[in-house]
């Protein structure tokens, strides 16, 4: 297979591990820490976390393969990449990396919006609002007010933003790899501390048990559905992240190794958030299915009843805010690696052209929580904005994405170019033909029926 020249003005991660951090860091997220948690607690525990882990070995990490393929193989930004490896001439195809582009876009625009809270909840547990004990009613009031306040809602996004857009314009190995060095080591240190303070705690086990002793009877099609989406979610497919920051993989590095390493890190930190929040909850004896709130409106009345209560709840946040940071920080490296590659803009100006358009579009998601009353219950829809946004762009636009992709790898690309990509290193990929089969039959198929369900029922994920 001939081999595309990288391009030096790009940049490039320094080290496998640089790209590992950045990667897991990537699809290590509120995807896990505060998606996956609520997701389980409302679908029956460990019979979801059992489905979900057979759609991150059976769907997930094919496409995380195929993408990290395409990015290393075109060293290219998503639209780069469907356009060098596409057919010549009329390439069709390339509006697929444009849908990667703008998904990152607007997702980024609204995830920031949930990342500026944990900024919110940082400073309320530093504050020690949370000591003496709060009750649900007064959590929910705490929650209210800080969603509900058009400023502070809107101030804290903006300030999410813009500290993502400061790794970001340092570049890929000064920026992106030098920041999620830092971060994710100190973000692994706080988690298995949390872990293990919260699996300590008096009635721990019944939290344990739940997470892990699956009753079967709970797997319904709804709960297969949503296993299926917080898989694509969790692991940053179908937007474009993984093409990216795969082009920023030089051919000497073992993308085998490297795949697996994030898709393993990703799983982990989502079991281990488990371990954090499910043990705790039990231990209050605190219904688990709290829903999207479970964190922000649930987790701090149960502080108060653990030992060093404070210092839990400052870490827990930390940790929060720490998972959103490496996450928004892939997608808004999406955008600039488009602008830098394919409008030939500087990195700084990219940057902060991006941030301050995605700013706008993020402020009616973040007036959308009872600060404004339009946006909370759009006209003739009746529900917020941010969901709007949330379902056609984190469900519909990304899964069609991760569809578009695997239909272009296994049947436009080939198999057989991917694999060879992949193997350039000289480290094979276990299983390859079942890969091949995986991303041109069974991933298409099942992501295709994810977006048959959600549109006939409106069921979203």
């Amino acid at each position: 297979m001939a081999t595309i020249p990288q391009d030096e003005g790009r940049g490039n991660f320094g080290s496998l591990i640089g790209f590992v951090m950045a990667g897991a860091g990537s699809a290590i997220g509120l995807g896990n820490i505060w998606r996956f948690p609520y997701m389980t607690g409302e679908s029956g525990g460990a019979a979801f976390l059992l489905v979900y882990l057979g759609f991150v070995a059976l769907i997930g990490v094919p496409v995380l393969y195929a993408e990290l393929a395409m990015g290393r193989a075109s060293q290219r930004n998503p639209v780069g990449a469907f356009a060098v490896l596409g057919p010549k001439g009329n390439n069709p195809w390339a509006w697929v990396g444009g849908l990667g582009v703008v998904t990152g876009f607007a997702i980024l625009a609204f995830y920031s919006v949930v990342a500026g809270w944990t900024l919110g909840y940082v400073a309320m547990a530093v504050s020690g609002q949370f000591s003496g004990g709060v009750t649900p009613e007064e959590s929910g009031n705490l929650f209210g007010g800080l969603v509900s306040n058009p400023l502070l809602a809107s101030g804290l996004t903006a300030l999410f933003l813009v500290l993502t857009a400061l790794v970001v314009r340092g570049g890929v190995q000064k920026g992106i790899e030098r920041a999620t060095s830092i971060l994710m080591p100190v973000f692994l240190v706080l988690l298995v501390l949390l872990a293990i303070r919260s699996v300590t705690l008096p009635g721990a086990l019944q939290g344990v048990e739940f997470l892990f002793l699956p009753d079967f009877s709970k797997i319904t099609h709804i709960v297969v559905v949503k296993a299926l989406g917080q898989a694509l979610f969790s692991l940053s497919l179908g937007m474009g992240a993984m093409i990216t920051y795969g082009s920023y993989l030089d051919r000497k590095s073992s993308l085998p190794f490297a795949g697996a390493t994030v898709a393993l890190f990703d799983t982990a930190i989502a079991v281990l958030a488990g371990l954090i929040i499910f043990p705790a909850l039990f231990s209050a004896g605190v219904d688990p299915s709290g829903g999207a709130g479970l964190v922000f409106v649930v987790m701090p009345t149960i502080f108060e009843a653990m030992p060093l209560g404070d210092v839990f709840a400052v870490a827990f946040y930390v940790l929060l805010a720490t998972a959103a940071l490496t996450s928004t920080v892939s997608l808004l490296e999406v955008i600039v690696s488009y602008l830098v590659d394919e409008r030939g803009m500087s990195r700084e100006t990219a940057v902060w052209a991006t941030t301050a358009a995605c700013l706008v579009l993020a402020i009616p998601s973040a007036l959308a929580q009872g600060a404004v009353g339009f946006f909370s219950s759009l006209p003739g829809l009746e529900i917020s904005f941010l969901d709007l946004q949330n379902n056609l762009w984190g469900n519909y636009s990304l899964s069609i994405g991760a569809l578009l992709m695997c239909l272009f790898t296994g049947w436009v690309w080939g198999v057989q170019p991917a694999l060879e990509e992949m193997e350039a290193s000289g480290d094979g990929l276990p299983l390859g033909g079942l890969w091949g089969f995986l991303v041109r039959v069974v991933c298409p198929l099942a992501i295709a029926g994810l977006l048959v369900y959600i549109t006939v029922t409106g069921d979203f994920f």
